[in-house]
């Protein structure tokens, strides 16, 4: 038995181990807090977001070609974000791995899923199986790295920044910067950031070293060029955009502190600003000091 400080090691190991009953309380906690959560932000958002357009019988909506398809990276997004964040809590509640997975990573997929059903409600939008697709791939990316490395190396971020389309047609893309971070699709960029240590490990890159592609597009004041006939909007061209860019993985950063872990762990969600390539669409290579 090896003695530390006076304490077997199996005394320290049972300190440092939470008892059942806290776990249950933890367990309790979690459950009670998402429901609490989840059925506020429902209401809040049908209230916020659908008051104001007229309703209709359910129906479908195919929006493929929308936005340039920025809108399915959000969704791929928001999915493994929640459901990484849902299993996590889970984690920390002591639930069984597999649970984790089904219940914690799962999470994403219905809260969103469920999201679409307001939509198929709504005249202005539509229940779209696209969107469904988005909301299934981004659970999978998460729940298949856990199942294949047990560990998320390959994670998917979000950066924003303000553009000169959202002021043209503030209804639509946002009157404010709050609203502009949802709405304008101009501005928004969806990333893929690979830690390379994960798949390098006898390399001596930092731990937390990660590279970064990311996919955005400029030029849209509308869903698709057809439906800005007869609005009388400025003619832009719309065009994709491609980025390599470096980043950090915040979660690899060691630190004894459960609060900083947190704080890393929701932190994780946002590229950080760094020198990045873009490759536009027909538009050539530019390249950026720092980029967000």
């Amino acid at each position: 038995m090896i003695i530390t400080g006076g304490y077997s090691q199996s005394k320290v190991e049972a300190f440092l181990t939470p008892s059942d009953s806290l776990l249950t309380s933890r367990r309790n906690l979690v459950v009670v807090s998402e429901a609490v959560i989840t059925s506020a932000a429902l209401v809040g958002l049908h209230q916020l977001w659908y008051a104001d357009y007229e309703s209709s019988s359910f129906h479908f909506k195919n929006d493929n070609s929308h936005w340039l398809q920025l809108d399915k990276a959000g969704h791929v997004y928001a999915a493994y974000q929640l459901g990484r964040m849902s299993a996590e809590l889970l984690a920390w509640s002591g639930v069984s791995k597999k649970d984790q997975l089904l219940y914690g990573a799962g999470y994403g997929f219905v809260f969103l899923t469920a999201v679409e059903v307001f939509d198929g409600h709504s005249a202005e939008w539509g229940f779209s199986w696209g969107d469904v697709a988005a909301n299934a791939a981004g659970t999978a990316m998460y729940v298949s790295q856990e199942l294949m490395w047990q560990e998320q190396r390959i994670v998917p971020k979000f950066s924003f920044h303000t553009t000169q389309y959202a002021r043209q047609r503030p209804a639509v893309l946002g009157s404010g910067f709050g609203e502009q971070v949802v709405k304008d699709y101009n501005g928004q960029t969806y990333w893929l950031s690979a830690n390379l240590r994960s798949f390098m490990p006898n390399s001596k890159l930092p731990k937390w070293f990660n590279v970064a592609l990311g996919y955005g597009a400029e030029g849209m004041l509308s869903a698709t060029t057809s439906s800005a006939v007869g609005l009388s909007l400025p003619d832009y061209e719309r065009y994709r955009q491609f980025y390599i860019s470096l980043d950090v993985d915040l979660t690899k950063i060691s630190t004894p502190s459960s609060f900083l872990r947190t704080l890393f762990s929701i932190f994780n969600t946002i590229k950080i600003p760094a020198p990045t390539f873009e490759i536009r669409d027909s538009h050539g290579v530019k390249f950026h000091w720092f980029y967000f």
